[in-house]
């Protein structure tokens, strides 16, 4: 198995997969103040948590971006398994056709995300990461990355609204009773779900009116799970996609 780590702007996922299976999925905090030793600990915390030793580890790879906290996020993992840890950046093969203005530009992220699709579902494709941003990549038929949209994400739209309106507090982002709300906490919620619920749906629309081509579409991140269900379109929930593909990235480079 190798150890997968994808660096966010909110969160750190880390989790243990093989061929096979993925082990666990666990979410540690960004934290851009953090030591190197501080996040080692983390990380052999969590190993611990899942009685995974760092001997039945085969390698690691990391995605990040978040720029300021990648090496320090590496030499933590270095630190823990005592290996050489490979970081998805420039020189890394992905086998990914990235048909963009400035290739380097795409997020490692959104690299991995394509990759595992590539891997896993029939093309044309779009994957919805729904993190801190969501994005939105499009792989057409002929494997090619073309392009994709970004977003504000679920989390940075619900703060915005309660931090620029006096009377609205902070909620948690569950389903509200009914669409149409009946208190100020339903009709924020019912906003917060069917308002990202229903940018999906059209969104897809749009990208297949453009392609001239229906797609299989699939979603991932953190929030996805909660947005996904409320959504017309058929979509495909992989909450593994991304570690999925830093797997198929490490293999091909290893």
């Amino acid at each position: 198995m190798i150890l997968a780590i994808d660096i966010g702007n909110t969160n750190i996922v880390v989790g243990c997969i093989d061929d096979e299976k993925t082990y666990f999925i666990e979410r540690l905090s960004t934290v851009r103040t953090k030591t190197e030793l501080e996040y080692a600990v983390d990380l052999k915390t969590v190993l611990d948590i899942y009685h995974i030793k760092k001997t039945d580890i085969e390698g690691c790879i990391i995605s990040s971006v978040v720029p300021q906290i990648t090496d320090i996020a590496r030499l933590a993992a270095e630190k823990i398994l005592k290996k050489e840890v490979m970081v998805l950046g420039p020189g890394v093969k992905t086998g990914l056709n990235i048909m963009m203005d400035n290739p380097g530009q795409l997020g490692a992220d959104m690299v991995a995300d394509a990759v595992a699709g590539l891997a896993s579902y029939p093309v044309p494709f779009i994957v919805i990461d729904m993190g801190t941003a969501t994005t939105v990549s499009v792989v057409n038929d002929k494997k090619q990355y073309i392009g994709g949209m970004i977003l504000p994400g679920v989390g940075v739209s619900l703060d915005a609204l309660t931090s620029r309106a006096s009377q609205l507090s902070g909620i948690s982002i569950d389903a509200p009773k009914h669409i149409i709300g009946k208190n100020t906490i339903e009709c924020m919620k019912s906003g917060v779900l069917y308002s990202n619920a229903a940018a999906l749906d059209g969104i897809v629309e749009r990208i297949e009116e453009e392609l001239g081509q229906r797609t299989t579409v699939i979603a991932t991140g953190g929030l996805a799970k909660k947005i996904v269900s409320h959504c017309k379109r058929e979509i495909i929930l992989d909450e593994d996609l991304l570690l999925k593909g830093l797997r198929v990235i490490y293999e091909k480079n290893k």
